[in-house]
């Protein structure tokens, strides 16, 4: 038998905040619903892994892939490598057999989870080519009319940048409603809500407005809440996260400190609520108080 584990961490074709590239001699780039290229200083969750020749992976902060043979036989599994549920599908190219341990080629993995999402019998001399896609959040989720915390202190020197639509990057689907805070860098982030850590990434320096450069490399924390949805803080300084995926934290809890990483004008706090509308991460709209009253966001 033999085995081989992949840490999967080269080009990923992602849709919102671009995630667990460590290459750092790779142009990352992906294509928004329209199929249109996307840059922004904010994407998805999306990512999409492509057959085992264009040598192409899932980023290694959402999930491993391991592939086993036997004989003529390729087992292929999943691990989710987050603190909450992971969507996962597979899909194999025409001509190759494929058996699956349920009736479908796509599952809900939970915290941490390793699954087998296929056997396949490739073409006498061939490798199997498949595509894998995985996102966070379960699909079935329902957000509740939850009113969020200013994730920063009241008494720091922060101000209302870019809201919900956006113009320079709040303009697609995942980052729609989104809301930048002005803070100097350095500024405590704090859980707008409790939840658990999903995603930690703490590794980036600072960004640019260098679009193929820095778009995929923001620092960031994603945290599940109870209803499902769940919070991004991106940006953030590097080397100041404080919080472990798995992590339960409460609202108001310090999570890392603010900073200018990835694409980005200059220091600030990107935060935005997401929901896995089925395969596809989708912002939605929020309401946040602060002592100074509810922040003044669009309706829609």
């Amino acid at each position: 038998m033999k085995s081989r584990r992949l840490l999967l961490s080269v080009s990923v074709l992602v849709s919102c905040l671009a995630l667990g590239a460590h290459a750092d001699d790779r142009v990352w780039s992906w294509r928004g619903a329209s199929g249109n290229p996307v840059y922004a200083d904010q994407g998805g969750l999306n990512a999409t892994l492509v057959p085992s020749s264009a040598q192409q992976w899932l980023p290694s902060s959402l999930a491993d892939r391991e592939e086993q043979r036997h004989g003529g036989t390729w087992d292929v599994y999943v691990s989710n490598r987050t603190g909450g549920p992971l969507e996962v599908r597979i899909d194999v190219a025409n001509g190759d057999y494929v058996s699956t341990p349920s009736a479908s080629m796509h599952q809900l993995l939970g915290p941490m989870q390793r699954a087998l999402l296929a056997s396949i019998q490739p073409a006498e001399g061939h490798s199997p080519a498949y595509s894998i896609s995985v996102v966070p959040g379960d699909p079935h989720a329902f957000a509740d009319d939850t009113v969020y915390s200013l994730p920063v202190d009241e008494d720091s020197n922060w101000q209302v940048g870019q809201t919900f639509h956006g113009g320079f990057s709040h303009n697609d689907e995942q980052n729609r409603y989104a809301v930048d805070l002005i803070v100097p860098e350095g500024t405590p982030v704090l859980a707008a809500r409790s939840g658990v850590v999903v995603l930690a990434e703490s590794g980036y320096g600072k960004g640019s407005l260098d679009r193929k450069q820095d778009v995929a490399r923001a620092n960031q924390v994603m945290i599940l809440h109870d209803d499902g949805s769940m919070a991004v803080y991106a940006h953030l300084l590097q080397s100041s996260v404080s919080v472990q995926v798995g992590d339960r934290v409460g609202i108001g809890q310090q999570i890392a400190l603010s900073g200018n990483s990835g694409y980005s004008s200059g220091p600030h706090l990107h935060f935005c609520v997401q929901v896995n509308t089925g395969m596809h991460l989708s912002s939605i709209p929020f309401r946040m108080v602060t002592s100074r009253g509810f922040l003044a966001l669009p309706k829609k």
